[in-house]
This record gives structure tokens, sequence and C-alpha cells, in this order.
């Protein structure tokens, strides 16, 4: 699931076209996790993996430092992370993460996207059983270090898949829960961590014909054309699944 998870990624960021989009998503990333722990990254993980991934994705030093000094106006809105669930046409699953200052617009908007597109809105946790939901790092393997001794130490805190992609940079898998076990293990041996990320990954792929793949897809770009939402996943499978 996980290769498969990259290819959706990065399908997902060629069809945004360009990095507008991206740095407006890692801002609220930054302001919510800075609004949790702090403007501090020595102190704060989160927000010092975050200001890694604007790194990997080219987000100017000033687009970072005004994020973080929005989160600690009193004059900013909070940003809160809402997350819905709900069936697209022909079954298909999705779970959609936002991040808003007006849950009361964010929720409208979700709705009405799947009524439109002939799916519906469902409840909080109703389809959570049909994703695992994971914590994703990239990083750079020490030179001299063995990737599957790494592995092998990282099972403690679950890790389940471990590859290297095409640029040769390893991909560690484990469960949202070990996101911060994991986070401490690869600094505190000085494993450069490129980014970190969470997903959702399907437990199983559902097939549509190439038809019922293009009605989804519209309505995926329609959740991503939305400024509150940050993540879409679901359960269709990709045609590279099929290969």
């Amino acid at each position: 699931m996980g290769r498969a998870f990259e290819y959706r990624k990065a399908r997902k960021l060629k069809r945004w076209g360009n990095m507008a989009r991206t740095f407006t998503k890692l801002g609220k990333e930054i302001e919510i996790a800075v609004k949790a722990g702090g403007p501090d990254p020595a102190g704060n993980s989160h927000l010092r993996l975050l200001i890694q991934n604007a790194r990997a994705e080219n987000m100017p030093k000033e687009n970072v430092e005004r994020a973080i000094k929005r989160a600690t106006s009193k004059d900013t809105s909070d940003y809160k992370e809402m997350v819905y669930e709900g069936y697209a046409p022909f079954g298909i699953a999705m779970v959609i993460e936002t991040a808003t200052d007006n849950p009361t617009r964010t929720v409208a908007n979700v709705r009405s996207y799947f009524n439109k597109a002939g799916g519906s809105l469902g409840t909080t946790g109703s389809l959570s059983f049909l994703f695992d939901h994971k914590c994703i790092f990239k990083i750079n393997l020490p030179e001299g270090m063995d990737a599957e001794e790494l592995e092998l130490e990282l099972i403690d805190f679950g890790v389940d898949e471990m590859y290297t992609d095409d640029e040769g940079k390893v991909m560690i898998y484990g469960p949202f829960e070990a996101y911060g076990k994991i986070q401490a293990y690869l600094e505190e041996h000085n494993i450069e961590i490129l980014s970190g990320e969470f997903a959702r990954l399907p437990t199983d792929t559902k097939e549509v014909t190439e038809e019922q793949r293009a009605s989804i897809e519209k309505l995926i770009e329609k959740f991503e054309d939305d400024d509150d939402v940050v993540n879409v996943f679901h359960n269709m499978k990709e045609t590279e699944e099929e290969e």
C-alpha cells in the first residue's frame, strides 16, 4: 500500500500544478502545531518536522516564519482539524481531512460535494475501520548504516513497511500512534529526516470502471480545490496497482 500512496500523492501534487496550494496546507499545519506545542522548534517535535517538510517543498523561510507569527498572534482565528467520512459514488469510501477556522462552512461544503456527486456524508468513525492510520517518514540512510538492521530496530515501534524509493531515499511506514517514538529514535541516531506526514491507507481497494474512475476523480478534485481541505483518502484501486 505504501508505494500506491506515494503514487497518489505525486499525482495530487501534479494536479495542483503550483506550490501555492502546498504552501497553504503547510502553513495551516504549522499554525496548528504552534498552537498545540509552542513556537520553539527545539521543544516542539511536530513543528520541527513540519519545518523540515517545508524545506523539502522549497517553501520560503519567510512563509514559515509568518505562519509561526500568525499562530502566536491573539488576533488570528484558530484552525481546527476536522475529519469527515462518506461514500462517493459506486461505494468508494472517502476520508476528508480539513483544517478550518469555520467548521460550519466546511461541513456544509463537504456535504454539498458528496450530494452533488451522488454520494453521501457519513457519521464520524463510520468508515475508519476501512483505513489504517499511518505515519510516514522519508529519510537519508547514513553511509555505512545497514537498512535491514535499522528496520529490525524500528519493528519494535510497529514499523511494518520500509523500502527505498526511486530517488534512493528510504520510506518508513508505522502506526499513527508511534509517530513521536519513531521521530525521536531517528533524531537520536542522527538519521536525517527529509519529511514526515500522516496518511490513511485503505485496508483493501475496490475496482471501478474507467467511467466510474473519471466520476470519482472529479469529486476528489472538487474536494482538493477547497481551501479548507488538507487531504483526501479513498479506497479506489489505482490503475498502477493493477499492473
